[in-house]
């Protein structure tokens, strides 16, 4: 890889990780659409791994809360940090064995298209508008009981396929509950860290086991560029979503959808086009 194509896909990681627009069907469309090589599982894992740094940062406080509720449960004790802790786990059960089995089957390179990440964008986008414009706004996670951790986990699982956008769905999930937007967020960004976590455990091995050092400095330039742009990203977008609403990332979502619906399709709706392109 080129110090271009680590520059340009660890920014775009960066800055799309913690929006509702899929980070990684973003990452697989670069070598799509510019024809670079496909940077493969190992360096979208390494740009993974930066922005769960930028996450565990900016929420360290409740990061902090779920380890003393760790040791709370191990202890028997029912608060409220132990509470959130509980909450995290159920939702990320369901994931777990979700990508297992993935892994498991062969699918992790399924859907790592223009046509299947055209579809997911454009359909998850306006899934996301009707959550966010209909859903009653009433409940922030101190509400959120097992049933309701369990639905926002199992709809995780849909974010194994590329363009699905794993903050987006569960964002989705948190809204038809009836959470508040800036609550709904958090809670998917709380979610990332045990998922994340345990992708970024297995990119190491790998590393390890390859013992190549020009790609261990590569994996290590994108976590940092990755970390920095996310940490700046996911400020900006916590900000805005105290106050507004998701309809930017949907419209957002809805033209890239239908851009890249297009784009796969070309040969088969270009004839049909092209008339009333030159027209």
């Amino acid at each position: 890889m080129t110090n271009l194509n680590i520059i340009v896909l660890a920014v775009l990681q960066g800055v799309t990780e913690f929006l509702p627009i899929s980070s990684s069907g973003h990452l697989i469309l670069v070598p799509e659409l510019t024809n670079w090589p496909d940077q493969g599982i190992l360096m979208d894992m390494a740009v993974h791994v930066g922005t769960l740094a930028a996450v565990v940062l900016y929420f360290w406080r409740d990061v902090l809360a779920m380890a003393q509720g760790t040791l709370h449960i191990l202890g028997g004790r029912r608060t409220p940090a132990a509470r959130l802790t509980f909450m995290v786990l159920i939702a990320t059960i369901p994931v777990v064995i979700a990508g297992f089995l993935w892994s498991r089957y062969g699918l992790t390179e399924w859907g790592r298209s223009a046509a299947v990440i055209g579809w997911t964008t454009l359909i998850f986008g306006i899934l996301l508008y009707v959550a966010d414009r209909f859903s009653v706004t009433l409940r922030r996670v101190d509400h959120m009981t097992a049933l309701d951790a369990l639905i926002v986990g199992l709809m995780q699982c849909l974010s194994l396929v590329p363009g699905t956008s794993r903050s987006g769905i569960t964002a989705t999930a948190g809204r038809f509950l009836g959470f508040e937007r800036s609550e709904a967020t958090r809670f998917s960004m709380l979610l990332s860290i045990p998922a994340t976590a345990g992708a970024g455990t297995l990119m190491l091995g790998s590393l390890m086991k390859a013992d190549n050092v020009e790609v261990n400095s590569q994996a290590a330039l994108m976590a940092g560029i990755s970390f920095v742009t996310a940490l700046v990203t996911l400020t900006l977008f916590m900000s805005w979503i105290r106050r507004a609403t998701f309809t930017p990332f949907v419209i957002y979502r809805i033209f890239l959808g239908i851009g890249l619906l297009i784009f796969a399709y070309w040969s088969t709706v270009g004839p049909i086009l092209e008339p009333l392109l030159d027209w």
